[in-house]
This record gives C-alpha cells, sequence and structure tokens, in this order.
C-alpha cells in the first residue's frame, strides 16, 4: 500500500499545482471580463447593478488563487486522515467573511463586504497552513 501511494504522489501532486494554475487563470477571465459576464445576466440599462457587480467579480476573482490553496488544504486534511480540519477551516472561512463584512461595510461600504471574502479565504489559508506544520498529525498516514 504504501509503495503504491509513492508511485502516484507525482501524479497528485501535478493535479494539486494544476488546481491552483486553473483557480489563478479562471480569476484572471474574471477579472478582464466582469462587465461581458454581468451583462449576460443583468440588462444593460441595470448600470447601476452592473458596476456593483463588475466591482465584486474584480476584487473576487483577484483572489481565486486563495480558495484554491483552501480546496487544495482541504484534501491535504482528507489525505492524511484529518477531516475534521476541513470543518475547521470552513467555519474559519465563513465566519471571518461575516465579521469581516459586517466590520469593514461601515468604514468602505460594499468593496468591503466583497473584500472579506478573499481575506476570510486567506485566513483560512494561513490556518491551514500553519496547523500542516505545526499541529498534529495523523497517526498511519
Amino acid at each position: 500500500m504504501k509503495i503504491d501511494t509513492f508511485a502516484y504522489l507525482p501524479v497528485q501532486d501535478f493535479g494539486n499545482a494544476y488546481a491552483t494554475f486553473v483557480a489563478q487563470n479562471y480569476g484572471a477571465v474574471i477579472c478582464i471580463f466582469a462587465e461581458p459576464l454581468m451583462k449576460i445576466f443583468i440588462s444593460a440599462r441595470e448600470a447601476e447593478v452592473i458596476a456593483c457587480g463588475v466591482g465584486y467579480l474584480r476584487i473576487e476573482g483577484a483572489f481565486y488563487c486563495g480558495i484554491g490553496c483552501l480546496f487544495l488544504l482541504y484534501g491535504y486534511y482528507r489525505g492524511v486522515k484529518r477531516p475534521e480540519m476541513s470543518v475547521v477551516l470552513t467555519v474559519i472561512s465563513l465566519g471571518m467573511r461575516v465579521l469581516l463584512a459586517y466590520l469593514l461595510s461601515a468604514r468602505i461600504g460594499e468593496v468591503g463586504i466583497w473584500a472579506a471574502i478573499p481575506i476570510g479565504w486567506g485566513l483560512a489559508d494561513l490556518t491551514g497552513i500553519f496547523c500542516m506544520r505545526y499541529g498534529k498529525k495523523a497517526e498511519n498516514t
């Protein structure tokens, strides 16, 4: 079993790297085509709604690599038999998004709400990496 695991590690790592690459480039596409994408779903007469949506897509799209890293961490923790860490990271991500959206919107308006999303991802990423480095290791992995 361990030999088999060792044998497919390069393929698994390639998949992990590819996931981050795709997330980053997907974010670039979202940033570049934010307005046309909004116009698919919103009438061109709704200029204010489109402007709001474009702002959201550009802020969030610039940081899709953060959610890509979070998904990689979820996979890592499932792989090392610590699936509870996926729940912990999700709670951190969602909890921080709600708290930060509330706090930042009072200071910088709707941009604060949009910024709270990638900040929440980033905080969950940092927590996951910290726990990976310094946390309890699962036995028999």
